[in-house]
């Protein structure tokens, strides 16, 4: 059974290990001080910043996400973004995943922002796989700013 919790001070050693496998993933690494400053951010209280959780089986963290709240020039209400989303590879198909975009469901409820979107790169087919069950393909195609 998948327990999803928020991020507590205590989860740092896991949530580095479960946010650099993500970030491994995608093929991405990142200096040290943006995992303290990212961490910090997660446990802070400002309302703009973004919002953790993990998820546990048998105790043992095994995947997060990252969420934050915006506004939207089309609503009145906010809108949450889920940025991340993980789950470590032995626990796959297990409902982590799900559990984990279903919390953040209910934390944008609870905030009144129903609307929750997210991005995924198109090679991505396993996680697409559930997000073709619990959310809905858009049209959109993402252009970034070149560096």
């Amino acid at each position: 059974m998948t327990h999803v919790r928020p991020l507590t001070t205590h989860d740092k050693p896991e949530w580095t290990r479960l946010w650099r496998a993500y970030l491994a993933f995608y093929e991405t690494e990142l200096p040290q001080q943006v995992y303290d400053t990212t961490f910090g951010r997660l446990l802070g209280d400002d309302p703009h910043d973004f919002h953790g959780l993990i998820a546990e089986v048998d105790g043992k963290p095994v995947g997060l996400t990252h969420y934050l709240f915006h506004r939207h020039g089309w609503k009145i209400e906010n809108t949450c973004y889920l940025q991340d989303l993980y789950a470590d590879p032995e626990v796959r198909g297990q409902g982590v995943g799900r559990a984990l975009i279903e919390a953040v469901y209910e934390a944008a409820d609870a905030a009144g922002a129903p609307s929750v979107y997210w991005l995924t790169q198109d090679f991505n087919a396993e996680a697409r796989k559930l997000y073709d069950r619990v959310g809905k393909l858009t049209p959109f195609i993402k252009y970034a700013r070149p560096l």
